[in-house]
């Protein structure tokens, strides 16, 4: 049996206490872990970051930078110069990128916009053709320049389209119209114009289906109870009658004619008292 020394009994840790260092080590590598996390949380919040976000992939919140006085001059400067025309007739199947390809070759375009055509014809032409693809009726286009927007329109309007050989809209013939004094601005304000009439006319066209629909259920459910009154009625071996109710209506106009009649009358007397005072 090998005997052992002093000094290896003193590095020998006593009995019943080995697991003491790994549960040491284990609880400190967990109040580290625990601290990390603890950081990264409040970093992710400093940051304005998600938890579990990667911060080297977040490029930063989006900051929108007031324009200077020099830049909005320079933005109503160039607004001023800008020039736009109107395309009445847009041949089938031309999409704005084409649009911008073909005006491009006269001049700087800043921008365009086609007006799709009416839903009620779109949803037929998809119904009963071929073609999916979303027609376009009108359209404005602007160049940076005024005058080269005027040259462009007295020199294309009524004029083919041109291109190569065999290509679509070769025979078609430009309609357009240059615009003098417009600016985008009073293009979008149109357009959001007619886009809150359209809105208004749908919501009166439901309101107005939505009466009709409870009338005809109120005119369903009245129709029943008398039926079933009748039923009732020749039973017991009565007869049942429907008495019709006439509701005379005064018309709107008369009414309102009547009653500004009377406030007329009504304001001609003091008119009169002080005329005869007067006079």
């Amino acid at each position: 049996m090998r005997s052992t020394s002093p000094e290896e009994k003193s590095e020998q840790p006593e009995a019943g206490s080995s697991k003491q260092p790994v549960e040491e080590a284990g609880t400190q590598s967990r109040e580290e872990l625990s601290g990390e996390e603890d950081g990264n949380e409040g970093m992710d919040e400093d940051s304005g970051l998600g938890f579990g976000m990667d911060p080297e992939g977040f490029a930063g919140e989006k900051v929108v930078k007031p324009l200077t006085p020099e830049a909005l001059a320079a933005f109503k400067a160039a607004q001023e110069r800008a020039g736009v025309i109107y395309i009445s007739r847009i041949p089938p199947g031309m999409r704005p990128a084409k649009v911008r390809h073909l005006m491009s070759a006269y001049g700087e375009v800043g921008r365009v916009y086609l007006q799709q055509e009416d839903p009620k014809r779109a949803y037929l032409r998809r119904k009963f053709t071929s073609t999916k693809k979303p027609h376009f009726t009108e359209g404005w286009v602007e160049f940076k320049d005024k005058k080269v927007a005027r040259s462009v329109a007295e020199m294309l309007n009524a004029q083919p389209i041109g291109g190569k050989k065999g290509s679509r809209w070769r025979d078609d013939i430009w309609t357009m119209k240059y615009l003098p004094k417009f600016k985008w601005n009073m293009l979008t304000e149109q357009v959001a114009h007619e886009a809150a009439v359209h809105t208004a006319k749908l919501r009166v066209e439901l309101s107005q289906s939505r009466a009709e629909q409870q009338e005809y259920l109120r005119n369903v459910e009245t129709a029943r109870v008398l039926e079933k009154r009748a039923e009732k009625k020749r039973e017991k071996g009565e007869e049942f009658e429907l008495k019709p109710v006439n509701v005379k209506k005064r018309p709107r106009g008369e009414a309102a004619g009547g009653e500004q009649k009377k406030k007329k009358a009504k304001s001609d007397v003091p008119l009169d008292s002080v005329l005869s005072s007067v006079f």
